[in-house]
């Protein structure tokens, strides 16, 4: 008993009080999200007739815009700091997922989802490099690792209340999921006034983007991120819900337990990852989650081949508790490895391509997937494993292309410090 104590103990992050309050309002930012992300093509598809297809485009859509206002928050983050950056983006997010209840044409959909898509931008990048700033560099792995704890823990929440409350037989249930989650984006800021921004020193300012097209090493990392997130994380979140609703018979509520296993699975097993990933190869751990989502989506597609209603609901969860251990190296191994390849002076801009790679996924995935989705639905799920099992090999080939001082997630004695508030 004593050992497993000890244990317990050995996973406290031990990361200083503001990255605690950031990951407070974080949680209840990710709430919101996993309320309203598992139904939105549903809703699209189910409650305002919406094709899969032009469904697919709309969350394309959201990335689409996202990119370009990724670019000009990692800049305005090195420039005027993160905190004010996020808060803006916040505010953008609050207006728009506010007015999702009004569409009711395919353009409504569109423009919309492009203004979400403008603050999601600007969202991730600086929240990224305030989390950076706020973090001594040999605990940045846990940072991020916590910070993917408290995302699942929202979502897995956000999730479950999302499946009891949404119903397409009644579609202003979808308006209380939109609310709620602009309540959130409106609490995060709440937060975010407690905490300072990192500081800038005046000769951390110069450097453009070019400096960062220029790590040959960090752009393909960047790349081969992309990949994944579009032959599995994209497919996930965005295709599984409609894949399982209308292919399998997996009712919302459904939706909403696999969303909130998925979620339960980072939320449990994280930190447990995260120590055991100390001191051992990052890419190699890259490869693994490439294998293990590979093997995630064959079971998907197997269940909504052979199975439909509370069996393939089951045989599912099962897959994504496969798919969310995936998600526990990708929280370790991504976000730290990108700010350990950045200098000081261009911590956001290379946190903005780190995001920008999220972008790429989310715009090829659903876009390219929602046709697959619409026009044969049970080829999908083969073919993204085997896009996944080639991220496998980029991964590893990558490997002996990083600064031999990065190729490893730090071990030893953690430590507390950076910002305190």
């Amino acid at each position: 008993m004593r050992t497993f104590a000890a244990y317990l103990r050995s996973l406290d992050p031990r990361l200083p009080r503001a990255v605690w309050i950031l990951q407070g309002g974080g949680l209840a930012n990710s709430f919101g999200n996993g309320v309203v992300l598992p139904f939105l093509i549903i809703y699209l598809h189910n409650v305002r007739g919406i094709s899969l297809g032009l469904a697919g485009l709309i969350a394309a859509t959201n990335s689409a815009a996202a990119f370009g206002s990724g670019f000009l928050a990692g800049s305005l983050s090195d420039r005027i700091g993160p905190r004010a950056v996020l808060m803006s983006a916040l505010g953008v997010m609050t207006v728009a997922i506010a007015l999702f209840p009004l569409i009711r044409e395919a353009w409504h959909a569109f423009a919309l989802n492009a203004l979400l898509g403008t603050g999601s931008g600007a969202f991730w990048p600086s929240q990224s490099s305030l989390l950076t700033g706020l973090t001594a560099p040999e605990r940045r792995h846990g940072a991020f690792s916590l910070q993917r704890v408290t995302m699942n823990l929202g979502v897995a929440l956000g999730g479950l209340t999302g499946g009891l409350v949404a119903s397409t037989a009644h579609p202003r249930t979808f308006t209380i999921l939109f609310l709620a989650d602009a309540a959130t984006f409106l609490a995060y800021v709440g937060v975010l006034t407690r905490l300072p921004s990192p500081e800038r020193q005046p000769e951390e300012r110069a450097g453009t983007y070019a400096d960062v097209l220029r790590d040959r090493p960090f752009i393909g990392y960047t790349l081969l991120n992309a990949t994944f997130m579009a032959a599995a994380m994209a497919v996930f979140v965005e295709l599984l819900p409609p894949f399982a609703k209308n292919h399998a018979g997996v009712t919302e509520t459904g939706v909403g337990i696999l969303w909130f296993v998925d979620s339960t699975v980072v939320v449990v097993a994280q930190l447990p990852v995260t120590k055991l990933a100390e001191g051992r190869r990052r890419m190699l751990g890259f490869a693994l989650m490439g294998v293990i989502w590979a093997g995630a989506m064959l079971v998907i597609g197997a269940a909504g081949w052979w199975l439909e209603a509370g069996a393939a609901t089951a045989v599912m969860a099962l897959a994504t508790i496969l798919f969310g251990l995936g998600e526990c190296l990708h929280g370790t191994i991504h976000g730290p490895l990108s700010a350990d390849l950045a200098s000081p002076a261009l911590v956001g801009r290379y946190m903005a391509f780190a995001s920008q790679s999220w972008q790429i996924g989310w715009i090829v995935g659903p876009a390219i997937g929602g046709f697959v989705l619409q026009h044969a639905p049970l080829a999908l799920w083969p073919a993204a494993a085997a896009v996944n099992l080639l991220g496998v090999g980029w991964s590893l080939a990558l490997e002996r292309r990083l600064p031999r001082s990065v190729r490893r997630t730090p071990a030893g004695q953690p430590a507390l410090a950076v910002a305190e508030v």
